[in-house]
């Protein structure tokens, strides 16, 4: 024998037959959704703007301006992940981080040639600093690997190197 369910958290309101609630109930139930006007029984919407194809060009060209500084937070990531150690998967890291935007900067008149107007300039600036950071990115990383040369001793051969006053590794204190 089947019981039915206890409905008491709702107050009732779905035990009622579907028939017995009157139209100005069911439309006091819910709220409206936006845009919609229930006086007028008009839906507004922004279709006018959307559809202008000047509107659209802008904002694609935009999306690609800011694409390189999108790129930025997982660049930081995947350059935390390689680590610094001196191996074929870091320094296959560090060229593409440096390959990639290099690229991207001798390409760039090819990338906005089909774009003009008032926003072409902030545009082209915009995407030219995204790409110097990313550079700048992996020039840090090849700096905090040691493969750049910061020392007189790395291209000078009568200069001494750098002598390490204490090394460290594993927790112990070598000398």
């Amino acid at each position: 024998m089947r019981r039915p369910l206890d409905l008491g958290l709702w107050g009732g309101v779905l035990s009622r037959p579907p028939g017995d609630r009157s139209k100005q109930d069911r439309s006091s139930d819910l709220a409206s959704p936006p845009g919609y006007n229930p006086s007028a029984g008009q839906v507004y919407t922004e279709v006018a703007r959307e559809s202008d194809p000047s509107h659209l060009i802008i904002k694609k060209s935009w999306e690609l301006a800011l694409g390189p500084l999108k790129q930025v937070p997982m660049n930081l990531f995947i350059m935390y992940m390689a680590g610094n150690s001196i191996s074929i998967f870091p320094i296959m890291m560090v060229g593409m981080l440096i390959v990639r935007p290099v690229k991207a900067l001798f390409t760039m008149q090819n990338t906005f040639k089909m774009i003009e107007g008032s926003h072409a300039v902030g545009q082209k600036l915009v995407y030219f600093l995204g790409n110097i950071v990313s550079v700048a990115l992996a020039l840090y990383k090849c700096h905090s690997m040691g493969l750049l040369p910061s020392h007189t001793s790395d291209w000078l051969a009568f200069v001494e190197p750098q002598t390490r006053v204490e090394y460290s590794g594993g927790g112990l204190l070598l000398t």
